[in-house]
């Protein structure tokens, strides 16, 4: 395979996803201006920090008014799962100089994975798979960075009231329930969100931090169990 076919299949393979990717990026635009982050500033998040749950969280957070080392570790706390993605691809981008293992760390999100991780694993392994993770996270890159911006230029013609918090609840609801296969995941799930409920009257946001740790402690212990 040769790099431009291995980038393309990354692309293809990543294209349907963007059909929820798209409106959520939108979503995010229009959060982020409500939550008083100036235009520019919001745009400039969904490339430095290029995760949208994070960005949700820390869009929220900065309008709460919370302190910056709370946002970045509630950030932190969100992104852990990228490590054990990092982990999975590792055994095929070893190999690779500094700079690569450095780009594709930065584009390596819940759908690029997803879409690379199939062929990635094929063996034998090609060695042009990591253009095809390069294929699979510049699609997804360019779609997030093009629908945050057509979220910010949306958001700057609604009234500030409007209120569009509630799309991001609905958002990782539609995320998360297909992914309950498991009474770990279940157990996670319900603890969290009931945690979440109950804790939502600390101070910036950070019931949902102590929610998060408390979700990933049931999940473990109710994994252990036979």
């Amino acid at each position: 395979m040769t790099r431009s076919a291995a980038f393309l299949l990354g692309m293809r393979a990543l294209l349907p996803m963007l059909l929820g990717v798209v409106p959520f990026g939108v979503i995010y635009g229009v959060v982020a201006l409500q939550s008083g982050i100036p235009p520019l500033a919001a745009v400039l998040m969904s490339s430095l920090v290029f995760a949208g749950s994070a960005q949700f969280l820390l869009a929220q957070l900065l309008g709460a008014g919370a302190p910056v080392l709370l946002a970045v570790g509630a950030v932190g706390l969100i992104n852990l799962r990228h490590a054990l993605y990092s982990a999975s691809v590792a055994p095929a981008l070893h190999a690779l100089p500094r700079r690569w293992k450095v780009l594709l760390a930065y584009l390596l999100t819940d759908e690029a994975y997803a879409a690379a991780i199939p062929h990635l694993m094929q063996q034998p392994r090609s060695p042009q798979a990591h253009w095809l993770l390069f294929g699979a996270g510049f699609a997804l890159w360019t779609g997030w960075q093009l629908s945050t911006l057509a979220g910010v230029l949306v958001g700057t013609q609604l009234p500030a009231d409007l209120g569009l918090d509630f799309a991001l609840p609905l958002t990782f609801i539609a995320i998360v329930v297909p992914l309950i296969d498991s009474r770990a995941r279940l157990a996670a799930a319900l603890v969290a969100g009931t945690m979440a409920v109950l804790l939502a009257g600390l101070p910036w946001k950070t019931g949902l931090f102590f929610a998060a740790l408390a979700g990933l402690a049931a999940g473990a212990f109710v994994g252990r169990r036979p």
